[in-house]
């Protein structure tokens, strides 16, 4: 069995092969899951527990729209994403109204 690239491509061939829009988006996913479990573990050590969820949310929208945008291919529509991201961010926005309103009270 051969290799999957061929070894006489430069390498900014190879790299363009490698990483697709989606191998980008599953990067981002990992990156932003990654980021996601830091800052719930600095919730003890001195972070508060409403900055930390905030965080987490917004954290959660940009996955959101990663998988929207890239897995299923929004981004072909920019109309159709601009609008999803609307909805998406209002909702957003209504959890995290939801989320602090117990913390200002």
């Amino acid at each position: 069995m051969g290799f999957v690239v061929p070894g006489h491509l430069p390498i900014g061939i190879i790299m363009t092969q490698l990483l697709t829009p989606l191998t980008r988006a599953w990067i981002a996913l990992l990156i932003l899951s990654i980021g996601s479990t830091i800052v719930a573990s600095l919730a003890d050590y001195g972070l508060g527990t409403t900055a930390t969820g905030a965080v987490i949310l917004l954290l959660a929208w940009f996955k959101a729209r990663t998988i929207l945008s890239r897995y299923l291919g929004l981004w072909k529509a920019p109309s159709w994403n601009h609008g999803f991201n609307w909805v998406l961010a209002a909702f957003c926005l209504i959890l995290l109204g939801l989320y602090l309103v117990p913390a200002l009270m």
